[in-house]
Order: C-alpha cells, then structure tokens, then sequence
C-alpha cells in the first residue's frame, strides 16, 4: 500500500504541475473557501487530474465523496494517495464489476450531497430515480460529457429534470481544447499502450465527426493512416469531406478497416451486419462514454472463440476464420488502456468545474430547472489564465473600435 500511495502522489504532483490554471484557483480558494460547509458528490474518471480537482475543491471548504464515473478508468495509486494523503472519501478501483460500480455511486450519493459534479449522467440519474431520498437536498450539478449532457436535456425537454445542471461540456474552454485535442491525443495513446502498433500506412475508420471525431482523425492524419470517416449528420459529414477525409457508410467502411474507433455517444454503431464484412485483422476501439458503441453482444455471437492475446486486448475468432480485436472491453480506451487526456488540457476543462460549482453555489436559487450554459465571463476568464501561463499577451480593443462593433451606423 505504501509504494501505491508513493506511486499515487507523484501522479498528482505531476498533474498539479502542469496545471497552473487549477493552481490559481486553488491558490484563490485557499484564502476564499467559497464553497465551506458544502458536500459536493462526484463520479468521474478517478485519475491524477480528477484528483487535483477534487483537492482544490476541498480547499475550497468542501467535503468531497468521490467515485468513478467508469469501471475501468481508475488509476489505483491516484486512488489510494486521495484517500490516504488527502483524507478525502474515494469509492473506486480499476476494474469495477457492475454491483460495485452502482454500489459505489449510492456511496456517493450516502452523503445527500449538496451538489453533484457528473460525467455521463449517471450519478444524477439515479438520483432522480433509484436514490430520490437524496434528490430534495441537491441544488444543482455539472456535467462533464457530451452523452451526460445529451440525457440530461432529454430529461429537461420530459419535464424530469428537478435541479439545475450545467453544462460544462458545452464551455468553449472545455470542448475547444478537452474533446478535441484531449480526445484526439489521449485515443492514440491508450491504442498504442493497447496495441504496440502502427498507425502509419493503416486504413483508420473513425465513426463521428463531432469535436471529439474530429480531434481523432486529425491525429490519425497526422500519425500517417489514410483516414475513413463515417457520419449520419449530412452537415458533419460534408465538413469531413471538406477537410479531406473520405466518407463513406459504416458497412463500405469496414470492408478495408485495419482499425476503427467509435466516438458518437450513440449504441451499437458496430453491429453485427457490419462485423459479417469487417476485415480479417481489424483492431477495434471505442473513444465515447459508454460501452455500447460496439455491440458486445453481436461480437459474441458472431464469434467461434474468444481469447486474450494481450492485457487490452481480446480476439474474436469469427465462424469463418477472421480474427477480429477489441480494446478493453469496448470501454474508453484512453482511459482503460491509457492515463487520460494531458494534464494541460484538463487544466482548463475542470477550471471550468471548479469555477462551475461556485457559480452554482452562489445562485442556484435563481436558476430554473434546466440545463445552462457555464457564463461566457467564467469561460473567458479561464482562457486568459491559461494565455497567462503560456507568456501569451493579446490585443484589446480600443474605445473607437469598441463603439464600432457594438453599432450600426457607421459601415465604413
């Protein structure tokens, strides 16, 4: 235990060291503690710059339950450190079955939390129906994902919805930086760590052009794969073909895939229709939040054996002799097979948490029953701290262009 909680902390160090954004306000928070007295329930991917986060806001007065938002993602050493160096209350471990996921999401919610910080929903969800002895006592919640943030407006748009939620997904300092360069990179090193292969010269199939899509294929231009995108957004799709991609369906697709991520925040974009042409050899992994984007379940059935050829790593030997590969389960791999996205994009994407919950914390009362936007002046604030910390200086507007953008009288 003493060399994982050793392991741990340097993760942390490491993360809160690249974090200088999270340091500010951390350092702001220390002296403030706009957040005393207030029990705060999270359920995110428990690694290094989870845990900054979770630190930072317990500086801020706090207290903090904190579980997985994801069976595989915990990184166990981050885990242990949170627990034993900062004595916060951590529910989670790599490799969660099922009952322990939900079991450690009740732990949470245990401590009828003030606020809830999500990612994918599934914490407020339960609150809303499992758990709805907690729900009278939550002001309001943040979402970390585009599938949380997805479910949740579903729940708004039925009337279900019964506390504020922010959309954290949605500030431009989150989906910008985090779902596209975050994603983009992160992918690639869980399916190295994962595979021990080459991208170059591959045939990538990437299925969803949204900011996270776009972040993946970008990367695997860069890393030298001829890239496949699949859409059925006809907007998202013409924009693929218009920045070079080839775009075709999924079933035209697979036929020549040597590898595939799926990144939609849909189910079962591989289905069995398409694994009966998908090419002997193709290495199949998924970058969307839940494990439902390939369909597990068409896999096994099409499948004459399973076995596992490396730790990430399982092959399905198909009834007419092709050998077909799943990372991690189908979970995220960036995370069950990588450490997550760099810390420096993180950085900003949990600013926006921290500052989140304290515009919560401070006007819930005023907020209705929906999902809102993070406040452009947070979203900015947070990009000139970052700017800040790269030695980046920008231009303002002076007082005559300041009246030029703001009228319409003068048009030359």
């Amino acid at each position: 235990m003493e060399e994982l909680v050793k392991k741990g902390s340097l993760r942390l160090r490491w993360a809160r060291d690249h974090m200088p954004v999270m340091k500010e306000i951390d350092g702001r928070f220390l002296k403030e503690r706009p957040l005393e007295g207030l029990r705060i329930g999270m359920a995110l991917h428990t690694e290094a710059k989870t845990g900054v986060l979770a630190v930072t806001l317990a500086d801020a007065g706090a207290k903090i339950r904190l579980a997985s938002c994801n069976p595989l993602s915990t990184d166990d050493s981050v885990a242990a450190a949170l627990r034993e160096e900062h004595g916060l209350e951590v529910y989670a471990k790599k490799g969660e079955t099922q009952q322990e996921y939900y079991s450690n999401l009740n732990s949470v919610l245990d401590m009828r939390p003030d606020f809830l910080i999500d990612d994918g929903a599934d914490l407020v969800a339960m609150a809303h129906t499992s758990r709805r002895d907690v729900l009278k006592g939550i002001k309001g919640a943040n979402e970390e994902t585009t599938t949380g943030v997805a479910r949740l407006k579903a729940m708004a748009s039925e009337g279900k919805l019964e506390f504020p939620v922010l959309s954290v997904n949605d500030a431009k300092m989150k989906f910008l930086f985090d779902n596209r360069y975050g994603t983009g990179q992160s992918a690639f090193d869980g399916w190295m760590n994962a595979t021990n292969l080459i991208v170059a010269g591959k045939k990538a199939v990437v299925a969803g052009y949204g900011w996270c899509g776009k972040g993946i294929a970008m990367r695997a231009k860069g890393l030298g794969a001829s890239v496949i995108v699949c859409e059925v957004d006809p907007i998202k799709a013409l924009e693929a073909k218009m920045d070079g991609f080839e775009v075709m369906r999924m079933t035209d697709a697979v036929r020549s895939a040597d590898m595939l991520m799926t990144v939609t925040g849909c189910r079962d974009v591989i289905r069995r229709e398409h694994l009966d042409v998908m090419k002997d050899g193709c290495v199949m992994g998924n970058a969307g939040h839940f494990d439902n984007e390939i369909s597990k379940e068409a896999l096994q059935s099409s499948a004459a054996s399973v076995s596992k050829v490396r730790e990430h790593i399982d092959e399905y030997m198909t009834k007419d002799g092709r050998r077909l590969y799943l990372i991690s389960d189908g979970r995220l791999l960036n995370l069950a097979a990588g450490q997550g996205h760099p810390a420096e994009i993180m950085d900003t994407s949990f600013a926006a948490q921290a500052l989140g919950i304290e515009h919560l914390a401070h006007s819930y009362g005023s907020l209705a029953l929906a999902v809102h936007d993070l406040p452009e002046n947070i979203d900015n604030a947070i990009a000139r701290m970052k700017l800040a910390s790269m030695g980046v200086q920008i231009d303002s507007l002076t007082e005559v262009q300041e009246r030029y953008v703001k009228g319409w009288e003068e048009g030359t």
